[in-house]
């Protein structure tokens, strides 16, 4: 019979979530499984796994064979490495105690490069959120400042319009002066001057 670790699929549409189980190969996928020694969700970020490591170590000696995406979990939760370690121990290369503290030590390495990976994570989507505030501010300026652009040009427009009313009022509203006329000073026609001798 051959045995597996694979991982079985559950949780909703769009949100899976995984068990990893030991499983038959001839079983089906969500189907019976021999044991459950861990879950994985893939949809935080970074993915948390929960693994129980010995049991893991375990199946692999007894010649379980993990599929691509569980040897790549196995890995990355250093059931490899602890497997490996042992591998040592039972050669005789170092004893039980010092494959424990290089285990703690690889453990204790890969932890703080998660909490790296999670700080960084949230100072980006601090730093998102920050250049979107700002972004979101100098939109709104931008509106302001035209929004008043508007306001002024229709107020000097208004004060161009009432200033030309009252110009066009006062131009009606003056006093007409007639200019008078000038005098003309006739020379006597000869009419006159003959009627002028004869007064005379």
């Amino acid at each position: 019979m051959s045995v597996k670790i694979r991982l079985q699929r559950h949780g909703k549409k769009g949100k899976p979530f995984y068990h990893i189980v030991v499983a038959d190969a001839r079983a089906s996928r969500d189907g019976k499984f021999i044991e459950k020694i861990g879950t994985y969700n893939p949809i935080t970020n970074p993915a948390v796994i929960e693994l129980n490591v010995d049991a893991a170590v375990k199946w692999l000696g007894n010649g379980a064979q993990p599929t691509d995406t569980a040897r790549a979990i196995l890995s990355y939760k250093g059931v490899l490495y602890k497997r490996h370690l042992q591998g040592g121990v039972a050669k005789g290369a170092f004893d039980q105690a010092e494959a424990d503290k290089k285990f703690a030590a690889w453990l204790e390495e890969k932890e703080q490069k998660v909490v790296g990976k999670k700080d960084g994570l949230a100072k980006s989507k601090e730093d998102a959120k920050k250049a979107a505030l700002e972004a979101e501010a100098k939109v709104n300026q931008d509106r302001l400042a035209a929004a008043q652009k508007l306001v002024d040009d229709a107020k000097a427009e208004a004060d161009a319009k009432i200033a030309e009313a009252k110009a066009a009022e006062e131009a009606a509203n003056a006093p007409v002066v007639e200019e008078a006329a000038p005098e003309v000073t006739e020379e006597p026609t000869a009419e006159a001057e003959g009627t002028e001798e004869t007064q005379a």
